[in-house]
């Protein structure tokens, strides 16, 4: 056995965490508190997927902001039924190959307002919470409402990523 490649000899490097009443992972600590509390306040699956989302457009921007899209796929265990949501942006109508070789590009660029689309997360958020959402739509933005009008500490990787314009 080579020690120097030991690690690629486990299947993952991340911990296992079992849950019985429910559990919330997100990239951003706050952002799963969020959602985790929706569930302790009597909140379904729906909730806490608005909560948290919300929330990392908040406190870790870079990775989900306020302007990306959302897909979803929810079994209704009631009705048996799978539900999709694609809420992806569409590309803002004078958005065309014509204007974009007129500005210069030969490429669609990665950065700067040609690459913005019209925001589909916040519009998937309300679809989901309409038709499977349990508790008020604004008491699941509340947490984010919260970070964004009171702050929050910033983990330094975002800090990072920030100073980095990323």
């Amino acid at each position: 056995m080579k020690f120097d490649n030991l690690h690629y000899n486990y299947p993952s490097r991340r911990s296992v965490i079992f849950g019985q009443k429910g559990m919330v992972c997100s990239s951003e600590p706050m952002s799963a508190q969020a959602g985790l509390e929706i569930l302790k306040k009597g909140g379904n699956v729906i909730d806490a997927i608005i909560a948290t989302a919300s929330c990392e457009t908040v406190v870790e921007p870079s990775g989900n902001g306020m302007g990306s899209d959302a897909f979803a796929l929810y079994w209704d265990a009631k009705t048996q039924k799978l539900y999709g949501l694609n809420g992806s942006g569409f590309a803002p109508a004078a958005l065309t190959p014509e204007a974009m070789k007129a500005k210069g590009y030969t490429n669609m660029p990665d950065r700067g307002w040609a690459a913005v689309t019209v925001p589909g997360a916040p519009s998937a958020w309300a679809e989901l919470h309409k038709r499977f959402g349990k508790l008020a739509f604004a008491e699941c933005l509340q947490p984010a409402i919260h970070y964004a009008e009171d702050g929050f500490p910033v983990h330094p990787i975002v800090g990072l990523l920030w100073g980095k314009g990323s």
